[in-house]
């Protein structure tokens, strides 16, 4: 198997658990070497845009990990701002999220989401899931060349 090449993924979560499973499951299946992790729409935006803390500059992620269900800005308005941008609407977006919803499917489907993952039960499942976007998105699909952004 060919080996997996360094990535930069953003994970868009606020729930603390699910954090700690997702970078947990990435590290050991060697997906992320930077792994940047926000707690809402409005702070992956401040990332993306260099606002706030920031500000100093960031690594464009290769991946964006997305729940849709968060305070605040959820994951379908940041989804539809993001893929409206030049800079940002190339990035794959895969939601993980707890929704099974049907509507919840189509509508991230419709907003240019690159892929639809219902969030595992557990530690075990959740390396198991890292495992297949790691082969995936950084194995199999080639991915537009990384841009560096200027700090």
């Amino acid at each position: 198997m060919k080996e997996i090449e360094p990535a930069t993924v953003l994970l868009v979560e606020d729930d603390p658990g699910d954090q700690k499973l997702i970078r947990v499951s990435l590290n050991e299946q060697r997906v992320a070497n930077e792994l940047h992790i926000v707690s809402s729409g409005e702070e992956a935006l401040d990332f993306l845009y260099e606002r706030g803390k920031y500000c100093n500059g960031t690594r464009r992620p290769d991946l964006i990990l997305l729940d849709l269900n968060m305070p605040g800005m959820g994951g379908k308005e940041f989804l539809t701002r993001i893929k409206k941008d030049e800079d940002f609407k190339k990035i794959p977006v895969i939601v993980l999220t707890t929704s099974d919803s049907e509507q919840d499917i189509i509508d991230s489907y419709n907003l240019y989401a690159s892929g639809y993952v219902k969030k595992p039960g557990g530690l075990v499942q959740f390396k198991k899931v890292a495992k297949e976007i790691g082969e995936y998105w950084f194995v199999t699909c080639k991915l537009p060349p990384r841009l560096e952004w200027s700090a």
